[in-house]
């Protein structure tokens, strides 16, 4: 199907990406036909607050989203009404009471319409942002609400010219009369917005599957956490150190009996030689034993513990990715990495496939570079052509051989070492500038400005003496201060990549 049969476009998910996938495709004033499906109540993505999680998510020590976010079965002769599912869908997000942004407003924001406050946000900024950000678009006509996309099938091509169209499936729950409607629609073109903080991840653990049976309720995720207050006078394990370990870790100090223990694998930027008051940190776990010890790689034991907080992250889900009928899976989880993607944005074998969001480097702001450039693409107006398939398979094999190379992972994007410029010149470059008439939006500059606040702007205090931290693993000392404003500065020597913790 080339550029110009494409008049069709289905976007999945009404969150950030989705937002700007929406704004991008409505303002190029060539599609017939734009719809957004959310499978929440409103637009907000990971950004609603749910204040009751309950009921609490099953703890399955290594288990991957094809393994709990399974795909729910189908009723023959669609249109149908059924009783209302009760699979976990996972639908719930992790927002927590104390939740702020990490990113300075200045760089994650949309280019056309800034934060109401920052530098970082509260948890419920984003959220009425992300659906003014539709409304102020308009793009909030196109918004099925409380909809979700149950099957994603290409179907078979009927002639050499017409191209290949992809099928939905997609189910309502109707409140009011409590069953579940489904439906099918067909669409040229399709767009994955739907996130990436659904599906909780926990490790396994020696002897972790035994305790969750022995202490049932004493483990849990992140997901599951909204305020300390939960844990007043109890004993806390809180295992990981990313932006929300280290928050949930520091929260706590308020209200669980101290010290708050924190399990590490290894240093944040924010970490200095010892602890702050209140914590204790210990190494990885190696071990859970049957009478409640928790054993340390270093020997240390912990015993009496009330309650385990992973905060281990999340993995991507795309539960209604039909793998029969698409050639094969879209994400490879031995390897965490879409399957077959050209700079994280576009598929060789699906042409007519987008993603927006993979990469998370500057969240909002990234998704809209990726956003104009599927729009200006599927529209034919792209300023450069994507290079042959052969090109683009080879880019996706070169990055996967960096990827193990460089021990990281293959969506990441550094900031220091140049390379989130890098990818995003390419997307910028490959959209061009709108129509003169006005049809499309402008990719964003990343003026100066805006990229002082990402290099010098922090949301958590680094670690120092006075005006001074020591660099980790080295004998350079680092300024960094406090302006007028409460933002920390720092000079532009970095211990790891600044945008790591995204």
């Amino acid at each position: 199907m080339t550029a110009q049969q494409i008049k069709s476009v289905a976007i999945i998910g009404a969150g950030a990406s989705g937002a700007a996938a929406a704004a991008a495709f409505g303002a190029e004033g060539y599609f017939d036909k734009i719809r957004v499906f959310e499978r929440r109540e409103t637009p907000g993505g990971t950004w609603i607050y749910d204040g009751d999680p309950r009921p609490a998510l099953k703890i399955v020590p290594g288990a991957l989203p094809p393994d709990i976010d399974r795909p729910l079965t189908i009723p023959d002769g669609l249109p149908k009404t059924t009783t209302p599912s009760s699979q976990e869908r996972f639908e719930r997000t992790p927002i927590y009471d104390e939740l702020t942004t990490n990113v300075p407003a200045i760089a994650m924001s949309f280019s056309d319409l800034p934060f109401a406050y920052g530098p970082f946000a509260p948890h419920w900024v984003p959220r009425q942002y992300i659906a003014n950000y539709f409304s102020s678009h308009r793009t909030d006509l196109f918004l099925a609400l409380n909809t979700t996309v149950e099957d994603l099938s290409k179907l078979p091509t009927k002639t050499t010219s017409s191209g290949t169209r992809w099928k939905l499936v997609l189910r309502r729950h109707d409140a009011v009369r409590r069953v579940d409607v489904w439906w099918e629609e067909e669409f040229d073109a399709v767009i994955i917005a739907n996130g990436h903080y659904s599906v909780p991840y926990v490790p396994p653990v020696t002897g972790l599957g035994e305790y969750l049976d022995l202490f049932p309720g004493k483990v849990s995720h992140s997901k599951a956490y909204r305020t300390p207050e939960e844990y007043r006078d109890k004993r806390v394990l809180v295992i990981g150190n990313s932006a929300s370990g280290h928050d949930i870790t520091t929260a706590l100090v308020k209200a669980a009996r101290l010290p708050v223990y924190q399990s590490r694998r290894s240093r944040s930027r924010w970490d200095g030689a010892n602890p702050p008051e209140g914590i204790e940190w210990k190494p990885v776990i190696s071990e859970y034993r049957s009478n409640g010890d928790i054993v340390f790689d270093d020997g240390s034991i912990l015993s009496s513990i009330d309650a385990i907080i992973y905060c281990t992250g999340y993995h991507a889900s795309f539960p209604f990715w039909n793998a029969e009928a698409n050639g094969g899976p879209i994400f490879d989880y031995t390897q965490n990495r879409l399957v077959g993607s050209y700079q994280h944005t576009f598929f060789p074998d699906h042409p007519t496939l987008g993603v927006v969001g993979m990469p998370r480097t500057l969240t909002f702001r990234s998704f809209e570079y990726q956003a104009i450039a599927l729009a200006r693409l599927f529209s034919g107006r792209n300023a450069t052509a994507l290079p042959p398939q052969e090109e683009q398979k080879r880019w996706d094999k070169e990055r996967w051989e960096l990827a193990r190379r460089e021990h990281r992972k293959f969506h990441d994007i550094p900031w220091d070492n140049g390379e989130t410029m890098e990818w995003l010149r390419w997307l910028y470059e490959l959209a061009g500038l709108p129509e003169l008439e006005g049809a499309g939006r402008t990719p964003p500059i990343l003026d100066r400005e805006v990229r002082w606040a990402i290099e010098h702007v922090r949301k958590y205090p680094e670690p120092g003496d006075g005006e001074k931290r020591l660099k980790q693993g080295a004998g350079t000392d680092v300024d960094t201060k406090e302006d007028d404003n409460g933002w920390v500065l720092v000079g532009s020597e970095a211990v790891r990549d600044r945008l790591h913790f995204i």
